[in-house]
């Protein structure tokens, strides 16, 4: 079996509201540069990663994926993953401008697609080819309900109508406002419309300084806050590990990692608490699987971000022994032969062969910004 192609793509798909924000960002669509692996056996794989939809640097993502690495995986066997992740990862000349950036989003999205390659042969979801069950629960908490542009009145009911109507027993509201008070106050609101019982998650998205996450970090216990989640600037270790020293309520972290060796400085200095690698900002499935070990092995829990919008972090959910919990935003449910399923506030195993990554032409017609350009 041989690779024969790359068909690079770039979808901007539109979120489910008009607009979001959190503190740091304001979006319209979501991206999803990637790459379509084809082979002699007639096997596609489906592999991207997450943006935000900026074409420019999308692009440099897809042009890396067709010429940077692609000379290096014609006539490849996709099946040996682990042998072509360490060529492509460690390849000398993008060793030398990368580990980290586009380079890695465009290896993280070949990986991606080499695994639901080997997941479609085998004839196997990906997350029983890793060796999981469909008896494990996989628990959903949603975060589309709690975006800092909402008015209070909105985030109150947003998240109310998460927990009554469609079952989800944790949300996660997004903090960081130039009033930190006035986050306390959703915070307040949101706890009391949702009741005691409902997990309550925040993220600052690495917007406060030090002393203003100490100091309003402080007040989080009042509302039994399950983690707070990128509290100041994303590569702050020293500042993350006394905050985790100082703080009642654990914090969360990972998206902003991009490599095993971050995630192992992290957990070494006791600077995280739940661990939230992304499969598609590492190099792919191959380096998440490692951080989760790595976690593993330090007895915390792995509750990944999902820059794919779930699809692929489903799998590795359900087949990681440290995995018990995942985030849910469809964003891109529209877009996939199987899209990700919440009910009742459990995911529900996926069926088809693959890693779940596979677009229906319907998406690439209607998002494909590549193709639409020509």
């Amino acid at each position: 079996m041989k690779i024969t192609q790359l068909e690079p793509f770039i979808l901007h798909a539109p979120v489910t509201r008009r607009q979001i924000a959190d503190s740091t960002h304001q979006l319209t669509h979501w991206g999803a540069p990637g790459v379509i692996i084809r082979t002699d056996a007639g096997v596609s794989g489906y592999g991207y990663t997450g943006t935000h939809a900026y074409l420019p640097g999308d692009r440099l993502i897809t042009d890396c994926i067709a010429h940077a690495y692609g000379p290096l995986l014609i006539d490849q066997n996709p099946l040996e993953i682990q042998h072509l992740w360490r060529r492509l990862y460690h390849y000398p000349p993008l060793q030398w401008i990368g580990r980290g950036g586009v380079t890695q989003l465009a290896l993280s999205a070949i990986d991606v697609a080499l695994w639901d390659i080997k997941a479609k042969v085998a004839g196997l979801p990906l997350w029983q080819l890793l060796g999981g069950s469909a008896a494990k629960t996989i628990e959903g908490y949603n975060t589309d309900g709690g975006w800092l542009n909402w008015s209070l009145d909105q985030l109150v009911d947003d998240c109310r109508a998460l927990v009554e109507t469609h079952g989800y027993r944790g949300v996660k509201i997004k903090v960081g406002s130039p009033d930190p008070y006035d986050d306390l106050q959703r915070i307040e609101a949101v706890r009391q419309a949702i009741g005691p019982r409902i997990k309550l998650m925040i993220d600052a998205n690495g917007r406060w300084d030090l002393t203003t996450a100490l100091t309003i970090g402080r007040r989080f216990a009042d509302y039994d806050i399950r983690w707070f989640e990128e509290p100041i600037w994303y590569d702050d270790l020293d500042g993350h590990a006394a905050l985790a020293q100082k703080l009642a309520t654990p914090l969360a972290l990972g998206e902003q990692l991009y490599s095993l060796d971050d995630f192992r400085n992290f957990i070494r200095a006791g600077a995280v608490h739940y661990v939230q690698p992304d499969a598609v900002r590492l190099a792919g499935i191959t380096e998440w699987w490692q951080v989760a070990d790595l976690a593993l092995a330090h007895r915390l829990p792995v509750v990944s971000h999902i820059g794919d919008m779930v699809q692929v972090h489903l799998h590795l959910a359900i087949a990681h022994p440290a995995c018990h919990m995942l985030e849910y935003i469809p964003w891109l449910n529209a877009c996939f032969e199987e899209p990700a399923t919440v009910i009742d506030g459990d995911f529900i195993p996926p069926q088809n062969p693959g890693a779940g990554t596979t677009l229906t032409e319907a998406a690439l017609e209607a998002y494909d910004v590549l193709r639409r350009s020509g």
